[in-house]
C-alpha cells in the first residue's frame, strides 16, 4: 500500500481498493478506541482550518470532535470569516493557510476549488464536499455496511433518485472500487455522467463489482442488500426546481414496499438530513405547496432503520479521523 501520510482526500479515485479498506480499518480502531474511552491523541500540537462555504451538521461536527480526539486545535471559517474567492483569491488565500496550518478541510461548491486549496496550500487537503464528489461520505456509509452486512464486498447497493451528482458519483466510484454491484435507479436523465460511469466499470471488472443503471425500481430493488436515497434539491440548487424534481423522483421514493422486495436483511441508508417528515421548515413549506408529508423516504422507513441511520452518521465521526490520521502521519 502507498504511504498515505501527506496525500490529499479529495475523491475515491486517487485512492486503491487498498487503501480505501485501510482507512476503513483505522476508522474501526479508532471507533473502538473512542468506545472503551482510551485517549488517541498523538497529533498534538498540530493545527487544522475548516473551510464551510456550505454549512453541515454531520461535516462539521465530525471534523471538530476527530482532531479534537486526535489532539489538533482547529478554526472554523465559514463564508463570513474568510475573503476566500472575495477579496483574495482561492490561490492566494491556500498559500495563506498552509502556512500557518497543518491540514485544511474545504467544503463547498465546485470540485476545483478544493483541488486549487490543495494546490497551493502545500497541506494534506481534505473534500468535505463539492457538488460532485462527497468521498468521506462513502467511507462512513461503507463502514457501516461493514457492521451491519459483516463484509461490503459483493453486497448489491441500490441509489435511488438524482443520481447525477456528488452522492450518486461517489457512492458508485466506492462501490466500484470495493467489489459491490451498483444500481442506480432512476429517470435516464439522472444517471450519473457516461464517462465517470465508464471508469467505475472498469474498476468494478477489476474488484468483482458492477454497474447498473435502471429505470425499473422492482428490479434495481429485488434482493438489495442496501437501498439508499438522498435529498431530492441539493444544497445551492434554486428552489424553483423543487416542483420537477418532485414530479419526476416521486416513483424512485423509499417505501415499505420496495423495502419488502429487497433481500431479509438488506438495510435503508441516507446521508441526512432527510425529509421524511414535515418537521422542518423546508419540509413544511414544500408539503404544504405540493401536499405531501415526506419526500425521498417515508417516515415508516426512516423509523424502521433509524438505528442504522445513525449509525450512519456517527461513522462520519469516526472515518474522518481515519482520513485526518493517516494523511498527517498520526503514530499510535
Amino acid at each position: 500500500m502507498a504511504e498515505l501520510k501527506g496525500r490529499n482526500f479529495l475523491t475515491l479515485m486517487d485512492f486503491t481498493p487498498e487503501e480505501i479498506r485501510h482507512f476503513l480499518d483505522l476508522a474501526a480502531k479508532f471507533k473502538k478506541m473512542k468506545k472503551e474511552g482510551r485517549t488517541h491523541d498523538g497529533l498534538k500540537g498540530k493545527n487544522v482550518a475548516l473551510i464551510f462555504e456550505k454549512t453541515s451538521t454531520r461535516t462539521r461536527c465530525s471534523f471538530e470532535v476527530a482532531a479534537h480526539d486526535l489532539g489538533m486545535q482547529t478554526t472554523y471559517l465559514d463564508n463570513s470569516g474568510s475573503q476566500l474567492g472575495k477579496k483574495e483569491s482561492v490561490e492566494d488565500t491556500a498559500s495563506v493557510l498552509g502556512r500557518m496550518y497543518d491540514g485544511i478541510e474545504y467544503r463547498g461548491f465546485g470540485q476545483e476549488r478544493v483541488e486549487t486549496i490543495a494546490e497551493y496550500s502545500g497541506v494534506p487537503t481534505w473534500n468535505g464536499l463539492t457538488d460532485e464528489y462527497h468521498p468521506t461520505q462513502i467511507l462512513a456509509d461503507m463502514l457501516t455496511v461493514r457492521e451491519y452486512l459483516k463484509d461490503e464486498k459483493g453486497k448489491k447497493f441500490v441509489y435511488m433518485g438524482d443520481a447525477r451528482f456528488n452522492m450518486g458519483n461517489s457512492l458508485m466510484i466506492g462501490c466500484a472500487k470495493l467489489g459491490l454491484h451498483f444500481v442506480a435507479c432512476a429517470p435516464k436523465k439522472y444517471f450519473p455522467n457516461e464517462e465517470l460511469v465508464n471508469k467505475c466499470r472498469a474498476w468494478a471488472a477489476e474488484s468483482g463489482g458492477s454497474i447498473t443503471l435502471t429505470e425499473d425500481t422492482d428490479e434495481a430493488v429485488k434482493n438489495a442488500d442496501v437501498i439508499y436515497t438522498d435529498v431530492w434539491v441539493s444544497m445551492g440548487e434554486p428552489a424553483g426546481i423543487w416542483e420537477e424534481r418532485i414530479r419526476d423522483l416521486t416513483p424512485y421514493k423509499v417505501t415499505m414496499e420496495k423495502m419488502n422486495k429487497a433481500s431479509e436483511n438488506a438495510i435503508f441508508m441516507h446521508c441526512l438530513p432527510a425529509f421524511h417528515d414535515l418537521k422542518t421548515e423546508v419540509g413544511k413549506e414544500m408539503g404544504e405547496k405540493y401536499g405531501f408529508n415526506d419526500m425521498e423516504v417515508t417516515d415508516e422507513v426512516f423509523s424502521k432503520y433509524r438505528d442504522v441511520l445513525f449509525d450512519e452518521a456517527e461513522n462520519r465521526m469516526h472515518t474522518i479521523k481515519a482520513v485526518m490520521a493517516a494523511t498527517l502521519g498520526y503514530e499510535g
